[in-house]
């Protein structure tokens, strides 16, 4: 097998099964910090090994052998005769899979690290719960949960994001520190705490989808890797904690999102507007996949949450035929008991949008107006490019110009900016009002 090939090989491995190992790993030692690096070590010896060697027959049980091997040498520097020791050692028996052989106990490693890709268990629970607990900033959850979750690398993850390497690498070190210091166990939160646990789970993978399908800078209006791999989270979640009702929102969500990207770009990667958009090209096995999802949330709790409503927005865009034949009457009323729910400047602009679109825009100017007013989106390029259409509808053509200008000024993504300068450019033949 060639360089290339052995390296591809750990990186397929890996990506697929990297959050199984750290859980295994985690539950064997007790320690979450020392089970991610005791993971990473293993991976660092499968890109020497597999490429020179060969892949394995039994590819993460390997990985998960060199881990708890590992585990018993960091036990042993710790004078770690002890009875944790004793009981990996046991567990381990001799032989193995250091040089890429069979394990000692191939029906045994094969139970702990989950062969069956639909079997899911508490160690990936766990591992959510504890990536994403609340004792850690909103940056590093999201760092940390697509390290030992996602499988990200660290500059996968600063690509994804835009900021250096180093800067996630010392957020994550910095997460597990914090994770240690407070001694936070390896473990499905009890009842009591699942449920704001929960909500810091959901939120992390809400956003790193939401950075995925609209990305807020870079050459790539949606970043599919980055979104694909929340996806996979949230389904994960939604078979993991089938009784939590925004679970199975916010996969409904993600799915019915998700559903249009297809029709989201042209071939160019040029973005194109919903009202542009062929449908034809939508995903319809995830827009069923979304509305089952949706329903399902309705049935497991007392009416929709945040994600659940948000949902059934996307609901209303995926079953629609075009935008003119779209409920947005319908959709505004939803975007008004997301407002009460969540209340959010977001929240706020998305329905001025579908105010003026189901009233007309002189209904839904004053709506930006306070917001603009308020500035609490002073520095997103949003505000002034919904305002700008608004204008443009009403034929206030000057007004709408110095909004669009100002929203280029403002948007971080080329593709974006690309289409608000092309309708600047629109407006050249336009008289100004």
């Amino acid at each position: 097998m060639g360089e290339h090939t052995g390296r591809e090989a750990v990186a397929a491995v890996w990506r697929i099964e990297s959050a199984r190992i750290v859980g295994a790993l985690a539950r064997y030692t007790g320690e979450f910090a020392l089970a991610e690096d005791l993971a990473q070590e293993a991976l660092a010896e499968a890109l020497v090994t597999w490429p020179r060697d060969g892949v394995p027959r039994n590819p993460a049980g390997w990985l998960l052998t060199v881990g708890r091997r590992r585990a018993i040498d960091a036990f042993r520097r710790r004078s770690a005769l002890d009875e944790r020791y004793t009981a990996l050692a046991r567990d381990l028996g001799e032989g193995g899979a250091v040089s890429g052989g069979p394990p000692a106990d191939p029906a045994r490693d094969a139970e702990d690290v989950l062969w069956d890709p639909d079997r899911i268990d508490d160690d990936l629970l766990a591992l959510m719960f504890v990536s994403c607990h609340p004792v850690l900033s909103r940056e590093a959850r999201v760092a940390l949960t697509l390290r030992v979750v996602g499988g990200l690398t660290s500059d996968e993850i600063a690509k994804a994001f835009l900021v250096p390497a180093a800067t996630v690498q010392a957020r994550i070190t910095r997460a597990k520190k914090t994770l240690a210091a407070a001694r936070v166990p390896f473990e499905v939160p009890p009842a009591e705490q699942r449920t704001e646990r929960l909500g810091s789970v959901l939120n992390v993978v809400y956003l790193i989808f939401t950075e995925g399908s609209s990305a807020s800078s870079g050459t790539d209006l949606i970043r599919l890797d980055l979104a694909s791999g929340a996806l996979r989270l949230a389904r994960v979640l939604a078979r993991l904690v089938p009784d939590a009702p925004e679970a199975h929102g916010l996969l409904a969500l993600l799915e019915l999102t998700a559903a249009r990207f297809p029709a989201r770009t042209g071939s160019d990667g040029e973005p194109v507007l919903l009202e542009h958009q062929d449908r034809r090209r939508w995903d319809r096995a995830a827009i069923r996949r979304g509305r089952a999802a949706l329903t399902r949330a309705g049935q497991v709790g007392r009416g929709l949450g945040a994600y659940g409503l948000q949902a059934a927005i996307a609901e209303c865009h995926a079953v629609a035929p075009s935008v003119d034949a779209t409920n947005w009457e319908r959709i505004v009323l939803i975007y008004e008991a997301l407002g009460r729910l969540a209340p959010s400047p977001v929240v706020d602009l998305n329905r001025a949008v579908a105010v003026s679109m189901a009233q007309g825009p002189a209904a839904a100017l004053p709506i930006v107006d306070e917001l603009a007013a308020a500035a609490s989106l002073s520095h997103s390029h949003l505000l002034p490019s919904v305002r700008g259409e608004l204008l443009l509808r009403l034929g206030r053509t000057k007004e709408a110009r110095t909004e669009l200008e100002r929203a280029i000024g403002l948007c971080g993504n080329q593709r974006e900016r690309v289409v608000l300068e092309r309708k600047l450019t629109d407006l050249g033949s336009v008289d100004p009002a």
